[in-house]
């Protein structure tokens, strides 16, 4: 434990810190369905989700060896640049949430470290192939793969109960939605949890506190599940309305298959070791599910925002991280209280701005998209 400064352990403290933001930004991914169509109350979906994501962040750790020994040379990486990579993803995970856009946390993630990395390191600081390999290629075919899956198994749920009672056939999706619903939190868990894991894993490497090549230790497995089962808890209610009543108007038969989806392509990619995004695969999900039913109604607005916000996370919180990363690396002990305290303004900012327009469980079934008042409203209100 002599390995433990004081910089390691602000890198730990902001790691938990941004894990604690991946969970409330990403509670949506499992219970948004469920709460959409009525299966779970608000509140008792994101408390066993909550509980199920710390469940499963003990599953594996295959993602996580991916982060601390695949996407960077951690031979080359400080615990300065780990932090300025947390930095710039966490801030991307608030201000994405405070537009309710079900952006990627892990590539908020990925986007941030590669950036600080790179300009800490250098471009040999980056394992690009391991890159497209297991961070961009799964991002694209991910969510084409789920949706498909959704699809065809939306159209055969309706198929097959097409000459059942309608409120009879609901109440049996909706059990079945607790049951997937579960299931897609303990697959979040699995991945997501470990995404933390590995960051912290990574900086311990770089202090000389792990040997290299070395797994999460236990504490650290525990610590990173319990931040994010405390924030998919508090439930990310902006999100879980976009994702629940923004892009379809999802029935339990659709909830049910939506889920069903995305646990199966979510945990076969833990197993494997691909760091994929859970936000794009059970949005891939749910507008499959859409469309596999007749006469749904796709709201292909909200889809392009969503598509959009995909392709600027990374490179948006590549170029934050790599900001960050200019100030702590050159800058040395004042560089790094300079950005602590410029995140924590930015941060306190969005939190202030979030509460003129607040969404809770008494009102994320209420509309279909989160408002945010944008300047020129504002202006034309002065």
């Amino acid at each position: 434990m002599d390995h433990i400064t004081f910089l390691v352990t602000v890198v730990i403290l902001t790691a938990l810190a941004f894990d604690f933001t991946n969970g409330f930004h990403d509670t949506a991914n499992a219970m948004a369905t469920s709460i959409a169509t009525g299966a779970l109350r608000p509140k008792v979906a994101v408390l066993i989700s909550g509980v199920l994501n710390l469940a499963g962040a003990f599953l594996s750790t295959a993602v996580a060896r991916t982060i601390s020994g695949g996407i960077v040379n951690d031979s080359l990486v400080t615990p300065g640049m780990v932090f300025a990579g947390l930095i710039g993803a966490t801030l991307w995970n608030l201000a994405t949430w405070l537009m309710g856009l079900p952006s990627s946390s892990s590539h908020a993630l990925f986007g941030g470290l590669i950036g600080a990395v790179w300009v800490g390191a250098g471009r040999h600081g980056v394992h690009f192939d391991v890159v497209l390999e297991k961070i961009i290629l799964p991002a694209v075919a991910s969510p084409l793969v789920a949706g498909l899956a959704a699809l065809l198994a939306t159209y055969l749920a309706y198929r097959i109960t097409t000459r059942g009672r309608e409120d009879s056939v609901n109440r049996g999706f909706r059990l079945g939605q607790v049951v997937s619903a579960s299931l897609v939190s303990i697959a979040h868990g699995t991945n997501d949890a470990q995404k933390t894991m590995g960051v912290i894993t990574l900086t311990l490497i770089s202090a000389g506190a792990l040997a290299p090549d070395a797994g999460p230790p236990l504490w650290v497995i525990t610590s990173a599940g319990l931040a994010i089962a405390l924030g998919t808890y508090l439930g990310g209610w902006r999100i879980i309305r976009t994702m629940g009543k923004g892009l379809t108007d999802i029935r339990p038969p659709q909830g049910f298959t939506a889920e069903s989806s995305a646990t199966t392509v979510i945990l076969t990619s833990a197993h494997l070791g691909f760091a994929l995004s859970t936000t794009q695969v059970c949005s891939g999900a749910i507008l499959g599910a859409g469309l596999g039913r007749r006469l749904a109604e796709v709201r292909w607005g909200i889809a392009g925002r969503m598509v959009i916000g995909w392709c600027v996370t990374l490179p948006a919180a590549a170029a934050v991280g790599a900001l960050a990363a200019v100030m702590v690396v050159y800058g040395g002990t004042a560089g790094t209280i300079v950005v602590a305290l410029a995140a924590a303004a930015v941060a306190t900012f969005i939190v202030i701005v979030s509460r003129r327009h607040p969404v809770n469980a008494g009102n994320v079934n209420d509309e279909h998209t989160v408002k945010v008042r944008s300047s020129r409203a504002a202006k034309a209100n002065v």
